[in-house]
């Protein structure tokens, strides 16, 4: 009983020093060993706790706690069984350390059970946090694709709009171009009109001039003529009235009245048969039969023959599209006309010496050597073309008016051995509705050429343009399909030639008919030195010469012009001067200088009144060229 009173005494003064040093926050604090203190001491403590309690209220330390703990100490160390309380308390001490360490274990294998968790969730708050930001990221790239889309659509959208845009202004740049370029083609031809005008009056001037030169000269043979042509007229109105009072006279005769005629002074005079006539019914009766029917007879007789002439005319006759053709009117009118060239050549093989001679054997064509060259090429395989009856070829001419086209087309068709036929693109439109016929009409009567034809068309692009033009009406168009539909194959009797000063306005089908394309320049100075001297020869040279038979008849002689100092220099000088100037420009620049020598008083052309002439005619056609420009302008 003692020793366990001093061993629970000395735990507890161990424990409560223990606990003073180690924690003063419970120094004052009750201990319980119930295997050391007995029961009254259990007894007395819970009487002693009020006391401790109100003592150490005030400052917090109970120093009676310590005294108790210093007096186990003694009670221990006085005591024989201090050893084995010293084991025993470490011993328990020892197993509180096992505990504690087993505890720490714990408490470690817990800390790393928690930190692998910690881990494990760190791991899945990564992973899901990866997770999510791929997740953001697809939602991000989707997100930016979509974006990507809007704005290429939008962007296409635009350019759409944009081009759109681009097509209507465009569109209405064209139709601006098409209304300047209306409104300047009508500019040019109301400048074109004025300038035709202009030219027209200088033309009628000139002919009022050269015709006024020209009466003079016919006046003197006029006068001597008149008295032979009034007699012989005289002569044959008098035997014209005696033969009609002849047949009258006859014709009552046979009716029965014994009329008697008698001449005074001119005038036919009936005694007795009229009045035996009158007199006499049956023979007034049968006189005015006769006359009736006679009336009607001469009646129907003109009406059928115009019917006739009509229907033959229409079967036989030349188209009336056609303007010259070297075919005669009617069949029969080819022997007239070849008659008539016979005598005029054997007439006139002088001239045409010179003309060949000048001419370069091509006639009044004056052209380019390779153009001429050209020209003969072409001309040599039409004729080889039909001796083989090989398909023909369409041609196209085109150039500045005045060029040759036509001419060189008739001598084309001269060379080749072809039969020609010219017409003019503006006599169609004024046919209307009837166009179409006439075209067709014009083609049958072409394909019954023998020879061959070569159709020149000139001024082609008055009714061969382009079929969208506004200005193209429902009859031309269907003119022009009319000839698109005759020349649709390639034909063995026509050869279809085409001249235009436009040809960039020709219908596309048509030019589609084309299968050679010539140009036809200005010319050069060479040329226009030929085309002066040739003019000159023409005009100048040949109008003095001597006429005989039904031409000085109807004609009369003309006065011979004097040439005086024109030599070859003064000529080519005149051709320099003349650069631009096309082949009819010189002709008529020529005719001008033969009618200023009719106006001079000797009749003599001389080197200062050629310049002088072609000095104003250069200016003339300078003043046109800038008039045109304004225009263009």
């Amino acid at each position: 009983m003692a020793l366990s009173r001093i061993y629970s005494v000395g735990l507890a003064t161990t424990v409560a020093s223990a606990t003073l040093f180690l924690d003063p926050a419970y120094a004052d604090g009750p201990f319980h060993f119930p295997f050391i203190y007995s029961s009254s001491s259990n007894a007395a403590a819970p009487a002693a706790a009020p006391k401790e309690e109100s003592k150490s209220s005030g400052s917090g330390f109970d120093p009676e706690s310590l005294e108790r703990g210093a007096k186990a100490l003694r009670e221990i160390n006085s005591s024989r069984h201090a050893k084995r309380v010293f084991e025993i308390m470490r011993q328990q001490e020892e197993s509180r350390q096992a505990q504690l360490a087993a505890e720490k274990a714990e408490y470690q294998a817990m800390q790393a059970r928690k930190d692998i968790e910690r881990q494990q969730a760190m791991y899945e708050e990564q992973r899901q946090v990866i997770h999510q930001q791929a997740q953001a990221k697809a939602q991000m790239a989707r997100y930016e694709d979509e974006l990507a889309r809007k704005r290429m659509q939008q962007e296409h959208e635009a350019q759409k709009k944009q081009d759109g845009e681009l097509v209507k202004m465009q569109e209405e740049s064209s139709i601006r171009k098409e209304q300047m370029k209306r409104a300047t083609e009508e500019q040019i031809q109301a400048q074109q009109r004025q300038t035709d005008k202009a030219q027209a009056e200088i033309d009628r001037e000139t002919l009022r001039v050269k015709a006024m030169a020209e009466a003079e000269g016919r006046a003197h043979e006029a006068k001597l003529a008149e008295e032979i042509n009034k007699r012989m007229l005289l002569e044959r109105a008098s035997a014209e009235r005696e033969k009609w009072l002849a047949a009258i006279n006859t014709t009552f005769e046979h009716i029965g009245g014994g009329l008697y005629w008698a001449s005074v002074n001119d005038t036919a005079i009936s005694i007795g048969g009229l009045r035996a006539l009158l007199t006499d019914q049956n023979k007034l009766v049968i006189a005015v039969g006769g006359a009736t029917a006679l009336a009607a007879g001469i009646y129907t007789t003109r009406e059928g023959a115009r019917v006739i002439w009509g229907y033959v005319d229409r079967m036989l006759g030349q188209p009336s599209l056609i303007r010259e053709s070297s075919r005669g009117k009617y069949p029969w009118s080819g022997l007239i006309s070849r008659g008539m060239g016979s005598i005029s050549r054997a007439g006139s093989s002088t001239g045409g010496k010179d003309l060949l001679k000048n001419g370069n054997g091509f006639g009044d064509v004056i052209l380019h050597p390779s153009l001429q060259k050209r020209i003969e090429q072409l001309a040599k395989a039409t004729a080889n073309t039909k001796s083989h009856e090989a398909p023909f070829r369409n041609m196209l001419f085109y150039g500045p008016p005045g060029t040759g086209k036509t001419m060189a087309a008739r001598e084309m068709a001269r060379k080749s051995g072809l039969e020609y036929a010219m017409m003019t693109g503006g006599d169609v439109a004024p046919l209307g509705s009837e166009a179409v016929t006439k075209i067709h009409q014009l083609f049958d009567w072409a394909t019954k050429s023998k020879k061959g034809l070569l159709l020149f068309i000139d001024e082609a692009d008055a009714f061969l343009c382009e079929r969208n033009s506004t200005y193209m009406s429902e009859a031309q168009r269907s003119a022009l399909n009319a000839l698109l539909f005759q020349t649709g194959d390639q034909s063995r009797d026509i050869v279809l030639v085409l001249a235009t000063n436009r040809p960039g306005d020709l219908d596309a089908a048509a030019t589609d008919r084309i299968d050679e394309v010539i140009e036809f320049p200005l010319p050069g100075e060479e040329e226009r030195f030929k085309l002066v001297k040739l003019y000159l020869e023409k005009y100048i040279a040949q109008s003095g010469e001597k006429k005989t038979g039904w031409e000085l008849f109807f004609r009369g002689q003309q006065q011979k012009i004097e040439l005086k100092d024109i030599s070859e220099e003064v000529i080519r000088e005149a051709a320099r001067k003349t650069e631009g100037f096309s082949g009819r420009e010189i002709a008529k620049m020529m005719a001008g200088v033969q009618a200023a020598v009719y106006g001079s008083k000797d009749c003599v052309l001389d080197a200062n009144l050629f310049r002088e002439v072609v000095d104003y005619k250069v200016a003339e056609h300078h003043q046109r060229r800038e008039l045109a420009a304004e225009v263009h302008r």
